[in-house]
C-alpha cells in the first residue's frame, strides 16, 4: 500500500528518523506500544486487522504509524492529528 505521513509530523521529526520507525513497523517492532496494543497487532497479522505502532524521536516527540486494515495505506502522523 501507499506510505503518507501528515505534514506536522514532516515538520518535527527528521525523515530518516520517521523511515526507521516505518523499518521497524514492518518488522513487526511495535516500538512503545502497550501490551495490549502489542497483542492486538500480533492478532492482526494473522486476521487482517490495522496495525498501530507507538515511537519516539530523538527530540522525544512521539508519533504513530498505522497500517489499515486491508493494507492500502500506512500513515506516519502526531497522536493530535489523529
Amino acid at each position: 500500500g501507499r506510505l503518507v505521513a501528515t505534514p506536522a509530523v514532516l515538520e518535527v521529526v527528521p525523515r530518516n528518523e520517521l523511515m526507521n520507525a516505518f523499518y521497524r513497523h514492518l518488522r513487526c517492532d511495535w516500538g512503545d506500544t502497550c501490551d495490549h496494543d502489542r497483542n492486538l497487532n500480533n492478532q492482526a497479522l494473522l486476521t487482517g486487522d490495522r496495525l498501530f505502532s507507538v515511537y519516539h524521536s530523538a527530540n522525544d516527540i512521539k508519533f504513530w504509524i498505522i497500517t489499515e486494515s486491508d493494507r492500502s495505506a500506512t500513515t506516519i502522523l502526531l497522536p493530535e492529528d489523529y
